[in-house]
């Protein structure tokens, strides 16, 4: 995709710090990951972690979420969902409750089923 700069943000403030390599790494189960992460690293020519708290992390798992309802025929694939930062605050967390009987998201689904 040609990326150069990555601002990878995670709600884990232990696992933020770890890949920084400011603390020590205890549970020897996510070595591997590590490594992973590591050999990733040389692929960018700028790369920030950031920890945010799980309270103000609503919106990615709420992308989490609708990433995991999306199937594409190629598996291998997962088409980007362009998201857009704005300076003024959403408070998407007063949704009302969907009378139709299904869940919160199959609207969304749908848009994106006609729009691609």
């Amino acid at each position: 995709m040609n990326i150069h700069e990555l601002l990878v943000i995670g709600d884990s403030d232990l696992l933020v710090h770890q890949v920084q390599g400011e603390r020590a790494i205890k549970n020897s189960k996510i070595l591997p990951y590590l490594h992973h992460v590591q050999e990733l690293r040389k692929r960018f020519t700028k790369i920030e972690f950031r920890h945010v708290s799980r309270i103000q992390n609503e919106f990615a798992n709420a992308l989490a979420t609708l990433s995991s309802t999306i199937q594409h025929p190629d598996k291998n694939y997962i088409d980007p969902i362009p998201v857009e930062i704005h300076n003024q605050s959403a408070y998407c967390a007063h949704v009302k409750e969907e009378t139709d009987g299904k869940p919160w998201f199959h609207d969304i689904k749908e848009y994106r089923k006609e729009n691609i």
